[in-house]
């Protein structure tokens, strides 16, 4: 099995290479099948995964969302990317927070959604909008996603439970 640096080195050369086929597993099952055709990077599926466990699409909590990232990227031999909802929070250091967190379960990549959830104002002022990919790139760079594979090896060789956001 590839190693989380070997993963995302692999994800950001299917980037550099132009475009691919990218799809959505919802439980381990899915992402073995996936990965067994082929496909080089697969990414999960929030809306998936919440209709598998009974709940509307946007009901999972982040804690939720974070065990099953983990858990398919674990399960996964080719690059990961997530499905990350919104980010899980409206401000930038909520944002950075849950991109930590999320960065740390050995995913590859993960895509965060500029809705608001509020159908008056559906999408955040271009302002706001930036400021929250600024807060998540930071928090992507001082992870092992941005380290060396040696620094990313050590990271996920602990063994230890994927954090947990607080309980705020």
């Amino acid at each position: 099995m590839p190693t989380t640096a070997e993963k995302r080195a692999a994800f950001r050369q299917l980037h550099a290479s132009g475009c691919f086929v990218i799809p959505n597993p919802w439980d381990i099952g899915t992402t073995r099948y996936l990965q067994r055709l082929g496909f080089k990077a697969l990414a999960t599926t929030s809306a998936g995964f919440a209709w598998s466990r009974g709940f509307a699409d946007g009901a999972v909590t982040c804690n939720v969302m974070i065990d099953h990232i983990a858990e398919l990227s674990t399960a996964a031999d080719v690059p990961m990317n997530a499905d990350f909802e919104g980010g899980y929070a409206h401000e930038p250091a909520g944002i950075a927070e849950s991109v930590r967190l999320c960065v740390a379960t050995g995913v590859s990549g993960l895509s965060i959604e500029d809705y608001t959830g509020d159908m008056a104002k559906p999408l955040y002022d271009f302002d706001m909008a930036v400021a929250r990919m600024r807060a998540a790139r930071a928090a992507i760079d001082k992870t092992a996603m941005c380290c060396s594979p040696a620094a990313a090896r050590a990271s996920s060789a602990t063994g230890r439970t994927w954090p947990r956001r607080s309980a705020a």
